[in-house]
């Protein structure tokens, strides 16, 4: 079949897979698209409000609901899971874990059998994985133990021991498995962040991958060696986990995980080594874990430089053909494009000399990886000359000082003693939800912010002489803004056939700015990630309380609306009866310092076209 008869029928294959939302970011391939287009660019500012479900608490959430059998599961009512109508949204059921204190509160799994007979949603809640009846929202109690698995247990240390395994993000479908990472906290003596498969039906642990490889095991070279008294140094050592988002090709089973540092997140010498699989993007077979190929972003972190996006998967034009690919976006604000299958760049990566440690104990890696294409979405540098028009003149004075004695020597300066310059920073670049792609053009679209970290080592003294602390070191001036210049947060849009940025905007306002007058600053710690749909649009949220319908193809903005409460999580787009919805999570603070900060009254809010426009009657 020739290249562009191939192409086409992988698009109109791509087009029917992102019609639903049953799946959090849309679709097991976290495209973060619709292939619905009733709502385009010629009528999106005919959007209104079509239903809002407000959450009666205070709580603060970032849900990507789901929709399936016309209803659609929110977080709401004190981290309850809660089943809507989704053409109304009027409730229908509330299931509620008694003392929850953490939930996959970014999303949950939707499993159904393939007789359609059995329908659950599959969630994490205190360390234990939970099935319920996606009908009643009653406990199925022949799941695991009395309805719940215990996280904690099968990883190889002693449960009682782990204080956390359970990320906030929710894992993938597949067939009957239900694929998951964890959260393994940020210090010593953190869980391992194995990834390991579910049986959907029994709960059952099918496989695990162990991201901290057991003697004889691929990578388990590259930690430290066995020394007497230190037999079993691997298993004191934690992270290298998934605590962000995990993407499915469920047609080829293979599973691409981005992992994180080992840990502890900023001082390494108890962990001697390159540290596979940390920092890696990883391909594993979906039935069995086997790895299939693999790529380590960062040697032996000591940044926190873990990426979280969901790798996305699309198709492009590369050398004259189709290739299916897979692209990663990172918290240093560089994109990875791989084949899918091999795990080849598409384009050359080059290994670096960076800047090494001066810490006592620390042995930092010579080299790191740099991509020459596409081009960086984020700034990756922060000097006195950077420094924001906005600043108070003590914030500027301070902030000139720091800059000046630190140590700033670009992306990988070793933290140590002396205070050291992140830029993106920790948590800057890209974080979880913060991509999306159209896969029909091999375009990708990034959210990203720019908030430039200090760090400096410290002895805890509460640990031995050995170990190190730091703190994230968020740089922030006294009103809360970031000292850098904006725009502090962006939305770049990239075609992958080329490895080029097709354009780049500030995305959002600053509330306390823009009273001013002051706007297209971008806003201030974004957690709302993008949707794209077929009608050449793409919907995003910010915290300046602003639902937004931007152009695809310029990124300029054809619709806004104001909610009442500031916005995170990633909107879904479904159908129901012929109308095509668009629902947002509006429950965040968005304020800047508490002074700002108002009690959240959130709601879930969903758009849609008058009932006439969208061929109703």
């Amino acid at each position: 079949m020739p290249y562009l008869l191939l192409l086409f029928a992988a698009l109109a294959a791509s087009a029917q897979d992102h019609a639903s939302w049953s799946d959090y970011g849309g679709a097991p391939d976290s495209a973060q698209y619709s292939s619905l287009s009733q709502v385009n660019r010629d009528n999106v500012s005919q959007l209104e409000v079509a239903w809002t479900y407000p959450t009666q608490d205070t709580n603060k959430y970032s849900f990507n609901p789901l929709i399936a059998d016309g209803r659609i599961y929110v977080l709401a009512k004190s981290n309850s899971i809660v089943a809507l109508d989704a053409a109304s949204g009027r409730e229908l059921w509330t299931h509620a874990e008694p003392d929850t204190t953490i939930i996959t509160n970014r999303g949950i799994n939707y499993w159904e059998s393939p007789d359609h007979r059995e329908r659950r949603l599959l969630f994490a809640s205190n360390h234990f994985l939970r099935a319920i009846d996606a009908r009643t929202g009653e406990t199925i109690r022949t799941f695991g133990s009395n309805g719940a698995v215990n996280l904690k247990e099968g990883l190889g240390r002693d449960p009682a021991t782990l204080k956390l395994v359970q990320s906030t993000t929710p894992g993938r479908i597949f067939e009957d498995l239900l694929i998951l990472g964890s959260a393994t906290n940020q210090g010593y003596g953190s869980a391992p962040g194995d990834i390991r498969a579910f049986n959907a039906r029994t709960g059952a642990l099918v496989w695990a991958f162990h991201t901290i490889p057991h003697p004889g095991e691929p990578g388990y070279e590259t930690w430290p060696a066995p020394q007497p008294g230190r037999e079993d140094a691997w298993k004191r050592i934690g992270g290298a986990n998934v605590w962000g988002e995990l993407s499915l090709d469920s047609k080829r089973g293979i599973i691409y995980a981005p992992t994180a540092s080992a840990k502890y997140n900023f001082y390494g010498a108890d962990r001697a080594g390159a540290n596979l699989y940390a920092d890696c993007l990883l391909a594993l077979d979906a039935r069995t874990g086997k790895r299939l190929w693999h790529f380590q972003m960062v040697h032996h972190d000591i940044w926190d430089y873990d990426d979280n996006t969901a790798p996305k998967l699309l198709t492009v034009q590369h050398d004259a053909k189709p290739l299916d690919i897979v692209a990663q976006v990172s918290k240093q604000g560089f994109v990875w494009v791989f084949d899918r299958v091999t795990g080849k760049p598409l384009w050359p990566i080059e290994e670096h000399p960076v800047p090494q440690t001066n810490m006592r104990g620390e042995t930092t890696w010579p080299t790191q990886p740099f991509p020459t294409k596409p081009p960086p979405f984020a700034r990756q540098s922060f000097t006195v000359n950077d420094l924001s028009p906005y600043l108070t003149p003590a914030d500027r004075a301070r902030f000139r000082d720091d800059i000046l004695s630190a140590r700033n020597e670009g992306l990988f300066t070793p933290p140590g003693e002396r205070n050291t310059i992140q830029m993106p920073g920790n948590n800057g670049g890209a974080n979880w939800g913060g991509a999306a792609v159209d896969p029909t053009a091999g375009s990708l679209f990034v959210v990203s912010k720019d908030l430039p970290a200090m760090l400096r080592l410290a002895k805890d003294p509460k640990l031995n002489d050995e170990n190190f602390y730091s703190g994230f070191g968020f740089m922030l001036a006294s009103d809360g803004l970031s000292p850098i210049a904006p725009p502090w947060t962006s939305l770049t849009a990239y075609d992958l056939n080329e490895g080029v940025i097709r354009w780049k905007i500030p995305l959002g306002d600053v509330p306390d700015l823009a009273v001013k007058g002051i706007h297209n600053t971008g806003t201030l710690f974004p957690k709302v990630g993008p949707v794209v749909t077929a009608g050449g649009l793409i919907f995003t949220g910010t915290r300046d309380r602003m639902v937004r319908a931007l152009d695809a193809a310029t990124g300029k903005v054809l619709w806004q609306h104001e909610l009442d409460t500031a916005l995170e999580g990633i909107p879904a787009v479904y159908q129901i009866a012929g109308r095509e919805y668009i629902v947002f999570c509006a429950s965040a603070q968005a304020g800047l310092t508490p002074a700002t900060q108002k009690p959240i009254h959130g709601a879930y809010v969903a758009f849609a076209l008058p009932a006439k426009s969208s061929g109703q009657n």
